[in-house]
C-alpha cells in the first residue's frame, strides 16, 4: 500500500502544479518586457507614495480646520480637472511620445508634492494652496493615465494583454492597501511633512526607472492635438458597439450599485462600528483574490459575456449584502462584489488594448478614464440620495437589483458586445497581426516616429 501511494505521488504533484499554473497570476509580461517591468515597478513605487499623500492631505485639512466640509471640498475640486485633462491627456497620448508624457507628469507630481511639503513646514499652512494642489494633482493624473494605458499595447505582446491588465491591477491593489498604512504610521509617528517627503522619495525612484525605458513615439497615423482629434476619438468609440457596451455596462454597474458612501452608516446599522475598515477593505480583498488567480482568463475568448456576467454578479452580490444584517455575510458578499468587478475590469482592459488601433489608443484611454471614474462618483450620490429618501437597506438592495436588470437590458440591446469573441473579432485580428509584424520587425517601431 505504501509503495502504491508513492507511485501516485508524482502524478498528484504534476496535477497540482498544472492547477497552479492554470490559475496563478501570469507573470509573462514582466519576464518578457524590460520596459513593461520598469513601467510596472515605477508605477508601484510611485503609487505607494501617492497613497501616503492621499492620507496626508485630508488629515492635514482636518487638523487645520476641524471641518467635514473643508475635507470634502478637496475631493470635489478634483472632478472638473480630471474630466478636462483626462480627455486632453488622451489626445496628447496619441500625438507625442508616451514615455516622455508619463515622465513629465510624474515630475510635475513630484513638484506639487514639494509644494505641499514646504507649505506643511510653515507656521500657518495655507488651505487654499492645498486645494489648488489637489486640483493640479487631478489634472496631472488626467494627463498621465491615458498615456499609461496607451503604452501597454506597445510594451506587451498581444496575447499577454489580459495578464498585463491583471498585473497593473495588483499594482494598484498593493498601493491601496499598503500605502495608506505606511502613511498613517508616518503621519501619526512623525508628521504630515514626513509623509510628503516619503512621497517625494518614491517619485525620485519612479523617475529613474521611467528614464530607463525605451521611447514610445507616436504612430505615423497620429494627429496633432486638437478638438477635432478628440471628437474623432469619441466618434470612433461610438462607432464600435462592443466598446460602447464596455463603457455603458460599467457606468450602469457603478451608478446603480456603488454603496461606498453608505459604509459609515452601514457599520452603525450593523452595530459594528469597529468593522468600518473591514467594510471598506472587503471589496479589495475580493479583487485581489481574482487577480492572484487570474491565470484562467487567458483561456476565455468571449469577453463580452464575461463582462456581462461579471457586472450582473456585482449587482447580485451588492443586493445580497444589503439584504442581510449579519456582518460576516455582508463582508462575504462585498468581497464577492469586488471579485466580480475585477473580472469585469480585466476583460474590459483586455478588449480595449487588444482591439483599439494604436493611433487612437490614447484618446480612447481618456474616455475609459471617465467611464470608470465618473460612474462611482455619481453612484455614491445615487446611493446617498436613495438612502435619505427611503432606507439604507432599500438603497443598497434595490441598487443591486436595478444594476442586474440594466446590465441585462444593455447586453440585449448591444449584440456585438454580447457576442464579442477575441479569436474572431476583426479589430482583434488586425491588432494581433500588427503586433506580430512589430515583433518580427523591431525596426518598425523606430520608423513610426
Amino acid at each position: 500500500m505504501f509503495l502504491a501511494r508513492l507511485s501516485l505521488q508524482p502524478n498528484t504533484l504534476s496535477t497540482n502544479l498544472t492547477l497552479v499554473a492554470k490559475y496563478a497570476i501570469d507573470l509573462s509580461p514582466l519576464r518578457k518586457s524590460a520596459d513593461f517591468r520598469n513601467l510596472w515597478t515605477a508605477g508601484l513605487i510611485s503609487y505607494l507614495g501617492s497613497m501616503i499623500t492621499y492620507v496626508a492631505v485630508p488629515f492635514q485639512i482636518k487638523e487645520l480646520t476641524n471641518s467635514y466640509v473643508a475635507v470634502a471640498i478637496s475631493g470635489l475640486i478634483e472632478i472638473v480637472p480630471l474630466v478636462i485633462f483626462g480627455l486632453y491627456g488622451g489626445v496628447l497620448a496619441d500625438a507625442i511620445d508616451r514615455k516622455k508624457l508619463i515622465w513629465i507628469t510624474e515630475a510635475l507630481s513630484l513638484t506639487f508634492t514639494g509644494l505641499l511639503l514646504v507649505n506643511s513646514l510653515l507656521n500657518s499652512p495655507s488651505i487654499i494652496l492645498i486645494y489648488v494642489v489637489s486640483g493640479l494633482f487631478a489634472a496631472v493624473s488626467g494627463l498621465r493615465q491615458p498615456a499609461m494605458q496607451a503604452a501597454l499595447p506597445r510594451l506587451v505582446d498581444h496575447e499577454d494583454m489580459t495578464a498585463a491588465a491583471a498585473l497593473m491591477s495588483i499594482r494598484w491593489q498593493t498601493g491601496v492597501i499598503i500605502g495608506p498604512t505606511i502613511g498613517g504610521i508616518l503621519i501619526s509617528t512623525f508628521s504630515v511633512a514626513v509623509g510628503y517627503a516619503a512621497d517625494i522619495a518614491t517619485f525620485v525612484v519612479s523617475l529613474i526607472l521611467l528614464a530607463m525605458m525605451s521611447n514610445i513615439p507616436a504612430s505615423k497615423e497620429a494627429e496633432k492635438p486638437s478638438l477635432a482629434a478628440l471628437f474623432d476619438g469619441i466618434k470612433y468609440a461610438f462607432s464600435r458597439k462592443d466598446l460602447l457596451g464596455t463603457y455603458l455596462i460599467d457606468l450602469a454597474a457603478m451608478f446603480f450599485a456603488m454603496p461606498t458612501a453608505l459604509i459609515p452608516f452601514w457599520a452603525d446599522q450593523l452595530g459594528s462600528t469597529w468593522a468600518l475598515g473591514l467594510l471598506y477593505a472587503a471589496g479589495t480583498v475580493g479583487s485581489i483574490a481574482v487577480t492572484l488567480t487570474s491565470g484562467w482568463t487567458k483561456e476565455v475568448r468571449f469577453y463580452g459575456r464575461a463582462i456581462m456576467w461579471a457586472a450582473i454578479g456585482w449587482g447580485a452580490a451588492i443586493a445580497l449584502a444589503g439584504a442581510t444584517n449579519y456582518l460576516a455575510l455582508v463582508l462575504l458578499f462585498l468581497a464577492l462584489a469586488g471579485a466580480s468587478d475585477m473580472v469585469s475590469a480585466l476583460f474590459r482592459s483586455a478588449m480595449w488594448n487588444q482591439t483599439i488601433p494604436d493611433h487612437l489608443r490614447g484618446r480612447l484611454a481618456g474616455i475609459e478614464l471617465l467611464s470608470y471614474s465618473l460612474g462611482p462618483l455619481a453612484g455614491q450620490m445615487r446611493a446617498a440620495g436613495m438612502a435619505a429618501a427611503f432606507t439604507l437597506t432599500f438603497s443598497v438592495t434595490a441598487g443591486g437589483v436595478i444594476c442586474m436588470i440594466s446590465v441585462g437590458v444593455l447586453a440585449f440591446l448591444l449584440p456585438k458586445f454580447r457576442k464579442f469573441d477575441i479569436k474572431t473579432d476583426e479589430f482583434a485580428l488586425k491588432k494581433a497581426a500588427e503586433s506580430e509584424k512589430s515583433r518580427s520587425n523591431p525596426q518598425s517601431e523606430e520608423e513610426i516616429s
